[in-house]
Formats: C-alpha cells, sequence, structure tokens
C-alpha cells in the first residue's frame, strides 16, 4: 500500500511540475486526481460488495438448492443496487471533470 502511494505522489508530482499554474488549473487538476480516486473506492467497494453477495448467494443455494431462484434473484436486485452507487460516484465524477462547479 505504501508503494501504491508514493507512485501516486511521484504522479501528482509530474502533473503539478509546470511553471506558472493559476488557480483555474490547480483546481482542474485536484479535480481530476478527486474524480480518479473517488472512482477507483467506489470501484473497489463495489467489487467487494458484490463478490459478497454472491457468494452469500452460492453458499444459500448450496445448503439449500431449492430456493436457488429466490436466491439468484434477490442477488440480482443486490448486484443492481450496488453497482447503482458505483454509477452514481461516475456521473459525479464526470460532472466534475466537464461541468466543475468549483469554477464558479
Amino acid at each position: 500500500m505504501k508503494k501504491i502511494f508514493l507512485v501516486f505522489l511521484a504522479f501528482m508530482g509530474v502533473a503539478f511540475a509546470a511553471d506558472g499554474m493559476s488557480g483555474v488549473d490547480l483546481i482542474k487538476a485536484y479535480s481530476a486526481i478527486g474524480a480518479v480516486v473517488g472512482l477507483g473506492i467506489a470501484a473497489l467497494g463495489g467489487a467487494i460488495g458484490m463478490g459478497n453477495a454472491a457468494g452469500a448467494a452460492i453458499s444459500g443455494m448450496a445448503r439449500n438448492p431449492g430456493v436457488g431462484g429466490k436466491l439468484s434473484t434477490t442477488m440480482f436486485i443486490a448486484i443492481a443496487l450496488i453497482e447503482a452507487q458505483v454509477i452514481y460516484t461516475l456521473v459525479i465524477a464526470i460532472i466534475v471533470l466537464y461541468a466543475n462547479p468549483l469554477l464558479g
């Protein structure tokens, strides 16, 4: 984890290496970094949640095969709701990148 953080900081230094960055450019750069980091965290959380949901559904089907249809339907609804959270984060990231409300 420390290595990933150091690589991230190194790339951030390269991104801000330009001389004479104005406040608008700085806001755009930080917005891009924030959007990427936020989307990465949301995708990681969504993947963990989907894995847990699928694992629990498979375990339930193995214990009681008679309720397999109900469990799979419930699992797909849960996975859709989990994925919706990631899509909301993607929409917010796109808004911050292309129609940045911080620029006024």
